[in-house]
């Protein structure tokens, strides 16, 4: 038999016994009550939008995070979590060209208690927040960083238009700009980005870097065109939530938004171009449902702060009757899903349909358009490859003036200039 326990002393309740007992064990485990967890990594994201720390770690953990002025710094406590390696190498994470930090210090702070200090450039309105596990990520703290005054993206495309010709020279004096009636403005969208590297190859390629590179080699094609210019809603490797990507389009008021990506698909046989637009009424393939609720996923997995909403882009949101504007959607995406046929074989030969967030812009015409499966060990040489990448991108454009030979845009989208 068993031994049994000796007998408490007199005067002494067995059950606050045992509840002391316990959490005096508890405190010979860890300082803050429990074993500390270890960092597993350390990511930053810059760029012009924001900067981005990401912390990954196995077990949830406790933090506070407070603005400290003169010089401005952001700092961060972690509770029960142990300094290690990882976190030591996140000085060295942060290069000099990032726009929002100069430095990053971390050490112990108290027993239980590691201290970020983000020393930084300008003054920042920090957003932080923790995301549960999801994919191949564990649980992460992200720190964003964001200017207090945010680019006027609109104010962005008219100083570009007011730039001096590379023709001109210092003996010629500028010549008046005319008076701007019709500009044909574009948003382009590379999808995914940052933490959020959207479908991967088997050759290792991501598809944010490729659809990055097909979205810059349009850009520089559509801005070489005349009345016609362009704007990426990322221009660098960092995550940009899917309602974000829409609200950027409709602050420049954008005549076209065009994503652009590379996904992946269940089956690695699966290959060719497809061009996408909204439906209100459920996806018009089960493929195109479930590349939908994948690209959909994206702020999961990216990481959006739920805290923060922006009313008036949830009405727009949900204000889909734009019976109109998904006519001229799909116009536009058979004018390129007709082009794209003569570089890639098409997945379909007709444009999809599906409930892609992306594309829920009630007043802009969009298209998603899928240039290649990263899957496909065949498609993802070619969608690594600069002639392929280019080719791609001439198709698009041609795509683009094929739709607005037949449908000139409307002088209700003239753009007014600001001075």
């Amino acid at each position: 038999m068993p031994e049994q326990a000796p007998p408490l002393p007199a005067g002494i309740d067995r059950r606050a016994f045992l509840k002391y007992a316990g959490a005096t064990l508890a405190l010979l485990v860890s300082p803050v009550g429990q074993a500390a967890t270890n960092i597993l990594a350390v990511r930053v994201w810059p760029a012009r939008d924001y900067t981005r720390v990401t912390l990954e770690y196995r077990e949830p953990i406790a933090f506070t995070h407070q603005i400290v002025k003169n010089p401005e710094r952001l700092v961060v406590d972690l509770e029960g979590v142990e300094f290690n390696s990882v976190l030591s190498s996140l000085p060295n994470k942060i290069s000099e060209t990032d726009p929002y930090i100069r430095l990053i210090r971390a050490g112990r702070n108290k027993p239980g208690v590691v201290r970020l200090v983000i020393e930084l450039k300008s003054e920042i309105q920090p957003q932080v927040f923790m995301l549960k596990p999801v994919g191949e990520y564990g649980h992460r703290l992200v720190l964003d960083l964001y200017p207090t005054a945010a680019d006027d993206p609109l104010l962005a495309l008219l100083e570009k238009l007011d730039a001096p010709s590379e023709k001109a020279t210092a003996k010629e004096p500028r010549q008046a700009q005319p008076e701007i009636t019709r500009m044909v403005t574009i948003v382009l969208d590379p999808g995914h980005g940052g933490e959020d590297p959207g479908a991967i190859g088997r050759g290792g390629s991501y598809e944010k870097h490729v659809t990055l590179e097909v979205a810059r080699r349009l850009k520089a094609k559509i801005d070489a065109e005349p009345n016609m210019r362009s704007m990426l809603t990322r221009d660098g490797d960092f995550f940009i939530p899917l309602q974000s990507r829409v609200q950027k389009a409709r602050r420049v008021q954008a005549d076209l938004f065009v994503s652009v990506h590379a996904d992946a698909f269940i089956k690695p046989t699966a290959r060719g171009s497809s061009v996408f637009v909204l439906s209100e009424n459920g996806a018009s393939s089960s493929a195109a449902r479930w590349l939908a609720q994948r690209e959909n996923a994206a702020d999961l997995i990216g990481g959006v702060n739920l805290d923060v909403k922006d009313p008036h882009l949830a009405r727009t949101l949900l204000d889909l009757s734009q019976t109109a504007t998904l006519n001229d959607s799909l116009k536009l995406g058979k004018a390129v899903l007709g082009e794209l046929g003569g570089v890639n074989t098409l997945h379909k030969p007709h444009v999809e349909q599906a409930g892609f967030a992306v594309l829920k812009a009630p007043d802009i015409p969009s298209i998603l358009i899928e240039t290649a499966f990263i899957s496909n060990p065949e498609e993802e040489r070619r969608l690594n490859d600069d002639a392929y990448q280019e080719k791609m991108a001439e198709a698009i454009l041609r795509g683009i003036k094929g739709y607005f030979a037949k449908n000139p845009p409307l002088a209700k989208s003239k753009l007014v200039r600001l001075d």
